[in-house]
């Protein structure tokens, strides 16, 4: 009995030795699994965050109606720039900024003494003039009646040839001076005439019926005749319709025909005006690449101003079978302009685009994708057809599938550690 004791011993020792080894080689075995496991998720993580996540948008149609907004400068209808045609000293003036008033309504009264004597010294050279063709009327009928009774003379022979030639030159000769005198009065008569209407001038008028804009004149001003390097004496608006003109670009006007309307919105001012357009200049600024074009606009309660900025909202009828995409849809490439589509396998295929208008934040697309296509906003440069590619709006359900899967695999390996 005393001798199995000691045998007993050693083999107890192995036993434990033997389940201790057991248990440090399931925990290596345990451990070398889970750290292929996490290899393996690395990898799996590394090649889900390499593909890329892209917001796709779709096209959409256009409105049967679209705006085209543009600055616009208002102007009057008529602008008179009223300057001085006789010199002199402002005596009075009748109408300041603001007033309405009517054509031929006089603004301003001007002092001309200098023009005055001129046209008195004008009319009594007239006089003179007159009596002279008087005088020379009356030496050419003299000479008319001694050409004749010399000529009969010379005839019966009681009077010379030569007598007979003196007196027929002479009464020629008197015809053409009466000739020159009254061509002489005729020309004083307009230079009369035109002294009168300068004297007219003395009083500033309104040329057609409108507001007075701008008064630069005050009493006493000395003010010269055709003194057009300075300003104007008064400006005259008719502003009873207003022209508006506006800088179109060229993309637009194929649009641009007569009839077409348009709003005005001006700052201030809480109401809109309509306006029409009436003409474009037909021709294009080689700097900014694109043509005038003039509105009108009835301005009834003159709430319209000469000068004034306005915004031009153009309603331009639009086809909407013409699709539009954003802009930063577009992909340029060598071989033209492209869009970027997703397949539902998740696929990128580039598609080869036909472009209308560039309408600023969007373009219309005439050719190359449909309603139903997923276009890439904003794609990567080097992005290509085959590419896979994760939208945006699945984000968060990835993400939580993600989070589940790694949850339910953690469970896992701890069960099979308490195993």
């Amino acid at each position: 009995m005393k001798s199995d004791a000691p045998a007993e011993k050693p083999r107890r020792f192995r036993l434990i030795f033997c389940t201790a080894l057991l248990a440090v080689l399931g925990l290596a075995a345990s451990g070398l699994v889970e750290r292929a496991k996490s290899k393996q998720e690395l990898a799996a993580w590394t090649e889900d965050q390499a593909i890329p996540t892209v917001r796709t948008v779709q096209p959409q149609r256009g409105p049967s109606e679209e705006q085209l907004s543009l600055p616009g400068n208002v102007k009057a209808y008529y602008t008179g720039s009223l300057y001085a045609r006789a010199s002199g000293y402002v005596t009075a003036w009748r109408k300041d900024i603001g007033a309405r008033v009517k054509k031929g309504e006089v603004l301003a009264e001007i002092a001309a003494p200098d023009l005055d004597q001129q046209l008195v010294q004008a009319k009594a050279q007239l006089v003179q003039l007159k009596a002279q063709v008087e005088q020379a009327r009356a030496n050419a009928d003299l000479g008319q009646l001694t050409d004749q009774r010399t000529s009969r003379l010379v005839a019966k022979g009681w009077s010379s040839a030569q007598q007979g030639d003196t007196d027929r030159l002479t009464a020629a000769s008197r015809l053409a001076a009466l000739d020159v005198a009254k061509a002489n009065v005729e020309a004083q008569q307009a230079a009369v005439g035109r002294l009168e209407e300068l004297t007219r001038f003395k009083q500033i008028v309104a040329p057609f019926d409108g507001v007075v804009t701008a008064r630069n004149v005050d009493v006493g001003d000395l003010v010269n005749a055709d003194g057009k390097s300075g300003k104007a004496l008064f400006q005259v608006s008719d502003i009873h319709e207003m022209r508006i003109y506006v800088n179109v670009p060229q993309a637009f006007l194929g649009q641009m025909t007569p009839g077409l309307r348009a709003s005005l919105d001006l700052p201030g001012q809480e109401q809109s005006f309509e306006a029409t357009l009436v003409s474009t200049s037909n021709a294009l600024s080689e700097d900014s690449r694109t043509s005038l074009a003039q509105l009108q606009a009835a301005n009834p309660e003159g709430k319209l101003w000469p000068g004034a900025f306005a915004e031009v909202h153009f309603h331009i009828p639009s086809d909407q079978n013409t699709l539009h995409v954003p802009a930063t849809a577009l992909i340029f490439g060598s071989d033209g302009m492209n869009v970027a589509a997703v397949g539902a396998d998740g696929r990128v295929e580039l598609k080869k685009v036909g472009l209308g208008r560039n309408l600023g934040a969007s373009v219309e697309i005439r050719s190359g994708v449909s309603l139903s296509d997923k276009i890439i906003d904003n794609p990567l440069e080097m992005i290509a057809s085959g590419d896979v590619v994760r939208l945006a709006g699945a984000d968060a359900a990835v993400a939580t599938a993600r989070e589940a899967r790694a949850e339910a695999r953690a469970t896992a390996a701890r069960s099979e550690r308490m195993n």
